[in-house]
């Protein structure tokens, strides 16, 4: 199943692939440790990011980010995992993150996110002399309804030049999924989790074991 978005309102060039929350949960999703979630292909992946509807407005628009709300200044934290996002944005309830981005990006920037991305103990640890590019976060993942989860789910904060990239030179696609998660969301409030649909996400694969190492996925 895809969403779709119509070229006329966002110049689609991706869907969104979209699968059942049981089927996937069930069958496919590991139940536990660390794992980046995503939905990918050989040339790029999808993260999701809440905002505001200014910010979320000229990025629709103009597919990047910027604008007078947007700040390069503060860190700006995409998550790769669909139900992390809605747990942290309250299914776009929250303030300031009442609209919810698909952003599609080169799979080359990804992976130099990854390579630059650190914990704050490893930054402390390792008492580098300029601060890192990227902090890693591993935190709990969480099920429609907001409960803990014993797998952990990732998320990214990007700033400086990374930052920089990453707004205005690796989106390959922004598309507003607001609408989408507003009508999944009344499944969720109505306790129907069988009818539920989220995107589809298997494994991100780490191969290089350095990486892997400093994301703390293998010892």
């Amino acid at each position: 199943m895809a969403f779709k978005v119509s070229r006329d309102e966002q110049g689609s060039l991706k869907d969104l692939r979209l699968q059942s929350f049981v089927l996937q949960s069930d069958t496919i999703w590991p139940k536990e440790n660390k794992h980046i979630m995503a939905q990918y292909d050989d040339d790029s992946i999808i993260v999701y990011q809440a905002y505001c509807p200014e910010i979320a407005d000229y990025a629709v628009k103009n597919q990047r980010f910027g604008g007078d709300r947007f700040s390069f200044n503060r860190m700006s934290w995409i998550k790769t995992n669909f139900l992390w996002m809605m747990y942290r944005s309250g299914w776009a309830s929250k303030k300031g993150q009442e609209r919810v981005l698909a952003v599609w990006i080169k799979m080359e920037g990804f992976k130099e996110i990854l390579s630059n991305a650190l914990t704050g103990h490893d930054e402390e640890k390792l008492n580098l002399p300029q601060r890192t590019k990227v902090r890693l976060q591993w935190d709990p993942d969480h099920d429609p309804q907001g409960a803990s989860q014993p797998r952990r789910a990732i998320q990214l904060g990007l700033r400086d030049e990374v930052l920089q990239k990453y707004a205005n030179e690796w989106i390959v696609q922004v598309k507003d999924i607001t609408d989408f998660v507003q009508e999944q969301f009344t499944h969720v409030k109505n306790n129907s989790l069988e009818n539920l649909i989220v995107p589809e996400e298997r494994v991100f694969p780490v191969t290089d074991c350095d990486v892997a190492k400093q994301l703390n996925l293998i010892e």
